[in-house]
């Protein structure tokens, strides 16, 4: 199941939404709700869900600042922006931040946010597919010296700005990287840059950087006996529960069980 957070300060809208959708026949579970995009991102910093669904005019932080924040912070969830007729330019600047989808609240129909739904789904699941061909087969057949998968070695482009990222983001994949930070440091633009970025490489910044720090945890757990939490730390996750969420969407196992099959394998050919 793909875990929803419904986003939306108007309880009555926030309720038909969720009440409307028979959402694990979709392959979703609402795993959560927030009155405005200040709590959505603390829970969303909490449990990272596979899917935003969000109102985009509310209090104290709309839903294109909480995509925004979201994106800077490296949460890589869906969102698909609920909108009014007269929301259309932020609407613009939602996509321009990476939103998978809008709905127009006045014509929401079933119909409609099913058919989202059925694409988000599909896209999710193409996603982890993608992060298990590239993330989980390295480690197969030589435990002992796991090798990068070619979409993630650093000459994927020959583009000068994007390939001085991809070489920071492999010397660096331990520390604090966004776009925004990335966009810093080549000075070009935020929008841009993403945009580019995903042209030249076929993944967002944020999954490249995802699939870098879980190659990087393999070796850990292959190569070491470190505790999984610290390895999630060496490699960039400061929060143990998303370093295991983002594993097991990119290996379809927890960094726990993928270091028990392969110690396990290890010995079987001793």
């Amino acid at each position: 199941m793909w875990n929803v957070l419904l986003v939306e300060d108007e309880v009555f809208v926030r309720e038909s939404v969720r009440e409307i959708i028979a959402w694990e026949e979709l392959g979703f579970t609402v795993s959560g709700e927030a009155g405005n995009g200040a709590e959505a991102l603390e829970m969303i910093r909490r449990e990272p869900p596979d899917l935003v669904l969000t109102d985009i005019i509310m209090p104290e932080m709309d839903g294109v600042e909480l995509l925004k924040r979201s994106r800077e912070e490296g949460y890589g969830s869906r969102f698909v922006m609920l909108t009014c007729m007269s929301d259309f330019e932020y609407v613009r600047q939602a996509m321009e931040y990476g939103a998978s989808n809008y709905i127009l609240k006045l014509s929401m129909s079933v119909n409609s946010l099913r058919e989202t739904l059925r694409k988000i789904s599909a896209e999710l699941q193409k996603d982890r597919v993608q992060g298990n061909r590239l993330a989980a087969s390295p480690a197969i057949g030589a435990p002992s010296r796991p090798q990068l998968p070619p979409l993630l070695q650093e000459n994927v482009t020959t583009h000068p700005e994007i390939q001085k990222i991809l070489q920071y983001i492999h010397a660096n994949f331990a520390q604090d990287i966004t776009v925004k930070s990335m966009s810093h440091y080549v000075m070009m633009g935020e929008n841009y840059v993403s945009t580019l970025f995903k042209k030249k490489t076929g993944h967002t910044l944020i999954h490249y950087l995802h699939q870098v720090r879980v190659n990087q945890a393999i070796r850990y757990l292959i190569e070491t006996d470190l505790p999984v939490h610290e390895i999630g730390h060496r490699v960039g996750f400061m929060n143990d529960n998303y370093f295991i969420k983002i594993f097991k969407r990119l290996t379809s196992h927890t960094p726990s069980r993928y270091r028990q099959l392969n110690k396990t394998d290890d010995r079987t050919k001793l």
